[in-house]
């Protein structure tokens, strides 16, 4: 059976749209997974991948808070990544 130029379109319009639909799902499913993640998680897998992190304890809440507005561009972080990254480091400051 040979497929004209106007099915072969719509055939490849929908196998396009369909990839894209299983690429937009598999993008929701992976951020769920991220945001699921909690403070701890998310500083030893971006945090402790480039550099050996200083102990929580070193730096005061003020400082954690700047350390992690700068670690958010370098680290390409998310806002919400990094408050938990920055709530988790400043737990240590109040046990």
């Amino acid at each position: 059976m040979k497929i004209t130029g106007t099915k072969k379109m719509i055939t490849s319009g929908i196998l396009a749209i369909s990839v894209i639909g299983l690429i937009g799902m598999n993008g929701c499913a992976e951020s769920k997974k991220i945001s699921d993640k909690s403070g701890a998680q998310l500083w030893s897998e971006n945090c402790q991948r480039c550099h050996n992190t200083p102990a929580p304890k070193t730096f005061n809440d003020e400082h954690w808070k700047t350390i992690g507005m700068h670690m958010q561009t370098r680290a390409q972080l998310t806002n919400n990544e990094r408050d938990k990254i920055v709530d988790f480091l400043q737990s240590f400051n109040h046990l």
